[in-house]
């Protein structure tokens, strides 16, 4: 049964399960989408301070990825034309903390 339902699942690149895990690792993958959520994660930017944060990355490739994150529910347009996490974006951000101390003990280890 459990095979079955699988295989009925939306198919995600490096799965033909399209299992959750997949998918969110697909989208997490895709240039700047990590970065974005990462910029988002203090407070909102307009898509002009995105990109500066981003490091000038193409308006063109920003744009698609906020529109993957979007559709995908981790980020959302507010009234005053600014993207910000939505309240699952924010849950998402905060498995990344761990990941974060981890990578600074790391990098002060590496220059010693």
């Amino acid at each position: 049964m459990a095979k079955q339902s699988a295989s009925r699942s939306r198919s995600v690149r490096g799965s033909r399960t399209g299992r959750p895990v997949m998918a969110l690792l697909d989208l997490l993958g895709r240039r700047w989408s990590l970065r974005i959520l990462w910029e988002l994660r203090e407070a909102p930017l307009t898509s002009r301070g995105l990109r500066t944060a981003c490091d000038e990355a193409s308006p063109t490739v920003l744009q698609a990825r906020l529109s993957e994150l979007r559709e995908a529910g981790f980020v959302e347009l507010g009234e005053g034309g600014g993207y910000g996490l939505t309240a699952l974006g924010q849950e998402l951000c905060e498995t990344f903390i761990p990941l974060h101390r981890f990578a600074e003990r790391w990098r002060s280890k590496s220059r010693a």
